[in-house]
């Protein structure tokens, strides 16, 4: 019988696995920016144009946001009139919609680690 040896680098799995977490973070944020544009309320586009997908990898945190004067106030009043297909909300409904996908994102980043 032969001898099995086995050398664990803890520390080298850890960092992999940090990697893989923010790429699949970067991955999410990315999706979730690409869809809400597909129905964010939209006139010259600059509201769109404002979206920015961001990922802090020492924190582990993505964050996905629209930066004009007016964002917060498209995004939370629910009585404005949009075009067809666009509406209020439309971050917050779209991550919703899209949760599952996004963490399929991160679990398959975190999964091709764990493998390599």
């Amino acid at each position: 019988m032969s001898d099995v040896r086995l050398q664990w680098d803890g520390g080298r799995v850890h960092d992999s696995v940090r990697g893989a977490a923010a790429r699949g973070l970067r991955k999410g944020a990315e999706h979730l920016l690409t869809e809400a544009n597909r129905t964010v309320p939209i006139r010259e586009g600059t509201l769109m144009r404002s979206g920015v997908a961001d990922v802090d990898e020492k924190a582990l945190e993505a964050t996905v946001s629209y930066d004009t004067p007016y964002a917060v106030r498209q995004h939370e009043e629910t009585t404005y009139r949009h075009a067809p297909g666009r509406r209020a909300k439309w971050l917050e409904l779209t991550l919703a919609e899209q949760r599952r996908q996004i963490q399929k994102l991160i679990d398959d980043e975190i999964r091709r680690a764990l493998r390599g």
